[in-house]
């Protein structure tokens, strides 16, 4: 930054507190047994094939279904439902999708109340679309200890997200691609005894949907224009603050370094609600906080991505402005994980998507604005 100036990258999340842990059920009472959560916008075809692994896999965490054919023929029948996430109050991460017994992170900012899908470890996992029976269990696992020990602590004793920001970036975090202080930060205030602090410690994932769903209550507590954006492996979309429904156009999929053995693997389209972030000025709108990402992802880059902030960002707000992208014809960046697109692989690597103008300005397909 000019002048050594440093922008307020926890403004949008001052005052947001992560309260509790509940299961969706309860957290969110007017969702239908027989619906399931997305990520990104409506579909408009059929969901890809991360996506209806992971609503198989909700169908057997729930024991709707009692196998993958029995899963995958509720799913064709008609009988289960896929909806968008945000459009219920809640935010998902990648392919992962949230049943009615999954537990989710609460996070409330002012009179706004919003929900995240807990993760349950690393890969392979729910978000990155395993049919794996293991993720199950180890849901189930963690589900079991956040009731016993995680949730009644951040009842007691509630989370600051904005502080959580303002340490992690002050320390070379985007807190998106790059979540490491942010986890720590998140480890600190918890201040978990040892056996349940080295439990959380091998999950760092963990902090992803608070920032998530922190995230998305600050969109929905501010003034800002967008209310939800996401992709859903297939388009890309957000719905507006006066919209009823999303605008969505053809996805494409985020551009970075490939895990090895994967560099030419066919990697699904641009997926996850963690655009949210990005959206409130972190992840690809702050790469200038995070100079070691900014190193290591420099050849898929745009040369002015460090820049873009304070063409993109509402300096009062610190939350993406749609009109600015639209006057300066300038794409925000979403940072995001590469998933297999056939299902198989899961995580394939990590890089960023460029969110098309188009969608900010009348005429992008689906709604109007």
């Amino acid at each position: 930054m000019k002048s050594g100036v440093s922008p307020d990258y926890d403004r949008p999340y001052r005052g947001a507190l992560w309260t509790d842990v509940l299961p969706r059920a309860i957290a969110c009472p007017g969702i239908a047994p027989e619906v399931l959560l997305h990520a990104g916008p409506p579909y408009r075809g059929s969901a890809p094939a991360p996506v209806l692994q992971a609503a198989m896999q909700a169908l057997l965490f729930e024991s709707i279904a009692a196998d993958e054919r029995a899963a995958a023929r509720l799913l064709g029948d008609g009988s289960i439902r896929l909806e968008p996430a945000q459009d219920h109050g809640v935010v998902t991460p990648l392919s992962q999708v949230v049943s009615a017994s999954m537990p989710l992170i609460r996070v409330v900012h002012g009179s706004t109340v919003f929900h995240a899908a807990v993760v349950e470890g690393p890969a392979p996992a729910l978000r990155f679309g395993s049919l794996n029976p293991a993720c199950r269990e180890a849901l189930r696992d963690t589900a079991a200890w956040i009731d016993a020990v995680l949730a009644p602590r951040v009842r007691a004793h509630p989370v600051d997200i904005g502080a959580i920001v303002a340490s992690a970036t002050a320390l070379g975090d985007e807190c998106h691609a790059r979540t490491v202080a942010a986890f720590e930060a998140l480890l600190a205030q918890l201040d978990l005894p040892g056996a349940d602090a080295a439990r959380l410690r091998a999950n760092p994932a963990f902090v992803l949907p608070v920032l998530m769903a922190a995230s998305a209550a600050a969109l929905h507590q501010g003034a800002g224009a967008i209310l939800a954006i996401g992709g859903n492996g297939v388009d890309y979309g957000v719905r507006r603050r006066d919209a009823a429904q999303w605008e969505q156009v053809p996805a494409q999929a985020p551009l970075g370094p490939r895990l090895p053995g994967h560099e030419n693997t066919a990697a699904l389209a641009a997926i996850g609600d963690s655009a949210v972030i990005d959206f409130c000025g972190l992840g690809g709108q702050a790469f200038d906080a995070a100079p070691e990402l900014l190193a290591e992802w420099q050849a898929v880059l745009p040369t002015d991505a460090p820049s873009r902030r304070a063409l993109l960002v509402d300096p009062a707000s610190g939350v993406v402005d749609p009109q600015r992208i639209a006057h300066n014809a300038l794409a925000p960046l979403i940072n995001l994980a590469i998933l297999d697109r056939s299902g198989t692989a899961g995580l394939i690597g990590r890089g960023v998507y460029a969110v098309p103008v188009r969608l900010f300005a009348a005429g992008a397909d689906g709604a109007a604005p």
